[in-house]
């Protein structure tokens, strides 16, 4: 059987311009397997560490540093060992070549988890290739998973937050076509949906508020949180699916969140009279005012009353083997899990974690960007493709997704 020949890592720069870690790993048949570290502008307190070089080139951001350390650590030590032990290579890169740890686990700060992830991701590609099998096989065999399920996609068409240059303190805004029969009909529906959106928006703010934010949404100069909910609800009445599609958010309040622990939502005007600052328990009741109102998924926290839900980031785990784990783990305690699309577009033909996790490893959602973007419509592409190629892919998580009675009564 094939093995690793050679791993070489370069600097790349994504769709934002940031430099990003590509690998490519060549095996000792002559495969060349490529992959890049996808990255979002959202980063979490306690994910794996994305090792940035500092200084003055390119705002600090610079991945020369994990480069380096694809090149001259982890390379090098993956030569002779076989691609299709995904999980021996990656515990191998996490446990043993970088070892660093602290109280949330693997943190890799030695390597960087952008070094490491490239790698793992490129072990990935070239584990399929040798087994001869499509990729979303490859991860559903590591995962253990024999059923397939084609994730509800969740359209991100309204930004707020850090994402926008509006007033709008809360960051996503959702739409999700729960009620489709397949994954077909529910890119039809979010599609509709959007584009009646973009018409109540251009009717109510004007051509310009048609424009896009950093997340692919639409960003109008909405002042109020309630009213982005109501643009909402107003665009899937008009397209004929009330019912049908519900909206979710993503609020990212650690965001507005302040040392004084309260949540400023007037926090994008600097030097505020802190009239809109609020208390914990307040954006709960904000939370729930939202959800009496408007078709919100809400389901119930299963420890602490804290989550009920992984939204799935390959890059903030740092390996493919974690990521499975992370899911496994999930699923266990009874949560939903999302994979999240990684805004940041790469010259992939398949990125990891946006296209391929979330249908192996039974994610029940799939979050994406605006519905026009092209790296979106080509990542959707790769669920419509024919029955031959995605034969074992059956099931699609809609409306009864969270019964497992009934879940296998929605087929493409």
């Amino acid at each position: 059987m094939a093995t690793i020949a050679h791993v070489k890592a370069r600097q790349i720069f994504d769709s934002r311009g940031n430099p990003t870690v590509e690998v490519d790993v060549t095996l000792t048949n002559g495969t060349l397997a490529r992959a890049a570290v996808p990255s979002g502008a959202s980063t979490g307190v306690y994910e794996a560490l994305e090792l940035r070089d500092g200084g003055s080139d390119y705002l600090g951001k610079g991945v020369l540093k994990a480069v380096e350390n694809v090149n001259t650590i982890i390379g090098p030590a993956l030569i002779g060992k076989d691609p299709t032990k995904q999980t021996e290579i990656d515990n191998f890169m996490v446990q043993q070549l970088d070892g660093t740890v602290n109280e949330w686990g693997w943190c890799k700060q030695k390597l960087g988890a952008n070094a490491i992830l490239a790698v793992s991701l490129a072990v990935c590609k070239a584990g399929a290739s040798v087994l001869n099998i499509p990729l979303y096989k490859h991860i559903a065999n590591l995962a253990g998973n024999k059923n397939l399920v084609l994730p509800v996609p969740a359209f991100n068409v309204i930004n707020g937050g850090s994402h926008a240059g509006n007033k709008l303190a809360m960051q996503e805004f959702m739409i999700l076509p729960v009620g489709a029969s397949s994954f077909k009909e529910a890119m039809k529906m979010g599609v509709e949906v959007y584009h009646h959106l973009k018409g109540v928006i251009k009717k109510k703010y004007g051509q310009d508020a048609t424009n896009v934010g950093d997340e692919g949404g639409f960003a109008p100069n909405i002042q109020e949180n309630k009213e982005g909910l109501e643009l909402l609800k107003t665009a899937i009445a008009k397209a004929g699916y009330t019912g049908k599609v519900v909206i979710g958010m993503d609020v990212a309040a650690s965001e507005f969140y302040g040392s004084d622990k309260t949540y400023d939502l007037n926090f994008k005007e600097e030097n505020n009279d802190g009239s809109q600052k609020i208390s914990g328990d307040a954006l709960k009741d904000v939370y729930k005012s939202f959800v009496s109102e408007y078709p919100i998924r809400v389901e119930k926290a299963i420890k602490e009353k804290s989550c009920n839900a992984l939204l799935l980031k390959v890059n903030q785990i740092g390996s493919v083997t974690e990521s499975i784990e992370a899911v496994r783990m999930s699923k266990r305690a009874g949560w939903g899990v999302m994979a999240s699309h990684r805004r940041v577009k790469l010259r992939q033909e398949l990125p990891v974690g946006q296209s391929v996790l979330p249908s192996i490893i039974s994610s029940c959602e799939l979050r994406k960007s605006l519905v026009l973007e092209r790296s979106m419509l080509e990542q959707s592409s790769v669920f419509l493709l024919s029955p031959t190629k995605l034969s074992s892919v059956d099931i699609f998580a809609g409306f009864y997704q969270w019964n497992s009675l009934a879940v296998n009564k929605f087929h493409m």
